[in-house]
C-alpha cells in the first residue's frame, strides 16, 4: 500500500495551474506529527508534500516519524529552502526528494512566480547530491505553456545523472482548479510522443536509471490518454490500494476527485477503524463510478505495481517497434 502525507495547503509558489497557494491551510489547524504514528508501518512508498512541506517547522519529525514506516519515504517540494532541505538530506540519506520545477530558468520562473526558482531548484539538487542522496531528480507537469522546454529538460538531468518524474495539468479539488486546459493539444501530444521515445531509448549509463525510464514512458502512455480524455490505461485503486492524509488529519481516497472523498479522521479514529468502516466502503464504491480520468502518480504507480504485465508487455514491444523504426504504439 501507499500513502501520500499532505502536510500543508501553504505554499511560496503562485502556479497557475495549482491554485492552492489561494486557499493555504492555517499553521494552528494542521495535524500535529505524532498523529502520524496512526499510520501502518510497512508501506511500499510515502510521499511527503503540500503546498510546500517544508513550510513546516515541524517537518524534520514528520520526516523522522515516516521515515520508519516505508521501504521509500519521498518529500516532493519546489526546492527553495535549500539549506532546510540540505539538512533533511543529511539526516536521512535513505530517502528520495523531487524538485518541482516547470520547465528550464526563464519559464519556471514565470509559471511559478518565484524570483529565482530555477537557481533554488538547480542549488539544492546539487547540494543534496553532495549530500550524498542516491535518488534525487526534478519532477514537472506538463502543460501547453511548458511543453517546449520538456525534452531540453530531460537531456539536462540525463545528464546530470539525476531523475525526471512528470505529470500533466489536472483539475481536482486539491488543485483549486477546474478549469485548466490544454488548448495546443497537438503541440503537445507531439511533444510527449517524442519524450515517450526518447524515454524508450533512454540514454543513460546508470542501468536502474535507464530501466526507470523506460517504464516512465508507460507512465506518460497515462499522460498522454488524459489529455486525449481517454480512459486510464489500467483502472483506480484509490482507497484501496492508496490513500491520502490531508493537513487535518483527514484520510482522502485520492487528490484526483471534483471533491475530497473523505474515508475518516485521524483525530478521532484509529486507522483500522477508518479503512475498515462504512465510509470507506462508500468511498470505494464512488471511486469505481468515477468519471474523473485522472492519471497522476499517486494512483497510477500502484496500479502499474498492481498489474505490472501490462507496462512490461508494452515497453517491450514498443522498445522493438523502435528498432524497427516504427512509430511507438498507443
Amino acid at each position: 500500500m501507499e500513502c501520500a502525507v499532505i502536510t500543508t495547503y501553504r505554499c511560496n509558489a503562485k502556479c497557475g495551474m495549482c491554485q492552492t497557494w489561494k486557499h493555504p491551510s492555517r499553521a494552528s489547524e494542521e495535524f500535529p506529527p505524532d498523529i502520524l504514528n496512526k499510520i501502518p508501518g510497512g508501506m511500499a512508498r510515502l510521499n511527503i508534500t503540500g503546498g510546500e512541506p517544508f513550510l513546516r517547522k515541524d517537518i524534520k519529525e514528520i520526516v523522522k516519524i515516516l521515515d520508519k514506516k516505508s521501504q521509500r519515504l519521498e518529500i516532493s517540494t519546489n526546492g527553495f529552502f535549500v539549506d532546510k532541505i540540505e539538512e533533511i538530506a543529511k539526516q536521512f540519506p535513505s530517502i528520495t526528494i523531487r524538485v518541482s520545477v516547470e520547465g528550464l530558468p526563464t519559464l519556471n520562473d514565470k509559471l511559478r512566480g518565484i524570483p529565482q526558482g530555477f537557481d533554488h531548484a538547480l542549488r539544492t539538487i546539487l547540494r543534496i547530491k553532495k549530500a550524498g542522496l542516491k535518488d534525487i531528480g526534478f519532477a514537472m507537469t506538463i502543460s501547453g505553456e511548458n511543453c517546449k522546454d520538456l525534452l531540453d529538460l530531460y537531456a539536462l538531468v540525463a545528464n546530470m545523472d539525476v531523475e525526471l518524474a512528470n505529470a500533466v495539468v489536472h483539475n481536482s479539488f486539491y488543485f483549486h482548479k477546474m478549469d485548466n486546459e490544454i488548448l495546443n493539444r497537438d503541440e503537445v501530444e507531439e511533444t510527449m510522443l517524442r519524450f515517450m521515445e526518447a524515454l524508450l531509448t533512454s540514454p543513460r549509463k546508470n542501468l536502474k536509471r535507464r530501466f526507470k525510464d523506460w517504464f516512465r514512458a508507460y507512465l506518460n502512455l497515462g499522460l498522454l490518454r488524459h489529455v486525449r480524455g481517454e480512459d486510464r490505461p489500467i483502472p483506480c485503486g484509490a482507497g484501496t490500494e492508496t490513500f491520502f492524509l490531508d493537513p487535518w488529519g483527514r484520510i482522502l481516497a485520492c487528490n484526483g476527485s471534483i471533491e475530497p472523498m473523505v474515508m475518516g479522521d485521524l483525530n478521532t479514529q484509529s486507522f483500522e477503524e477508518i479503512w475498515n468502516g462504512e465510509d470507506a466502503r462508500k468511498v470505494r464504491r464512488m471511486v469505481k463510478n468515477c468519471k474523473q480520468k485522472c492519471w497522476m502518480t499517486g494512483t497510477a504507480v500502484p496500479a502499474m505495481r498492481r498489474k505490472p504485465w501490462q507496462p512490461i508487455k508494452w515497453v517491450l514491444e514498443n522498445k522493438l517497434r523502435l528498432y524497427r523504426g516504427k512509430e511507438i504504439c498507443l
